[in-house]
């Protein structure tokens, strides 16, 4: 292995080294306790260091937000793919993203909520973020119905789901109702 490469496969580590810190303060103390010099006291690193990877906070929500999505992307086509039938598969899908956003709350804002610096819905969206939605097209376009456009009927489908998670969260809706709410959502939105 030359230097050059050592070097930047020890960048690579650093830089998961912060992002990992950054996700872990965050879910055990919420986004307001992620700071340059808190992480960079975390990882035993200087702030410039740190400076060196990302400019600031905003870029390191973003890049917790890509390894979110890509998480996400991950656990919905794992859930999808051991269910049969569309009916099963848009249960799955439904179920597999409130888990994903319960059980990851600070991920799921860096995803969804925070400002990342990410672009969304446009031609220089990151992959992992089109990917994420993409496996939830994936599933949702063989329930869309005719002629419903499927990517406007997922984008409909998403954004009840978002609503689920953040207003359960939230206390704003009872968790105790979530199962109700999910049947009637793919009983009532899909053609099934």
């Amino acid at each position: 292995m030359s230097v050059q490469e050592r070097k930047e496969r020890e960048r690579a580590d650093r830089e998961r080294l912060i992002v990992a810190t950054a996700r872990e303060l965050a879910e055990q103390q919420g986004w307001d306790a992620v700071t340059t010099r808190r992480l960079a006291e975390r990882i035993e690193y200087s702030q410039p260091v740190l400076y060196s990877h990302f400019r600031g906070k905003r870029e390191i929500i973003g890049a917790v937000a890509l390894e979110g999505a890509a998480e996400m992307a991950a656990a919905l086509r794992a859930a999808t793919a051991a269910a049969d039938g569309p009916r099963a598969r848009v249960t799955a899908l439904a179920r597999a993203y409130l888990a994903f956003a319960e059980d990851n709350p600070a991920v799921y804002d860096a995803m969804f909520q925070l400002d990342g610096g990410l672009a969304f819905a446009r031609e220089d969206t990151p992959e992992p973020l089109k990917d994420a939605f993409a496996a939830l097209l994936e599933t949702l376009t063989e329930v869309a119905g005719p002629g419903v456009h499927p990517g406007m009927f997922t984008e409909v489908f998403w954004s009840a789901l978002h609503g689920q998670a953040t207003l359960t969260r939230s206390r704003r809706l009872p968790p105790e109702d979530t199962a109700r709410r999910l049947t009637l959502l793919v009983d009532r939105l899909a053609v099934l």
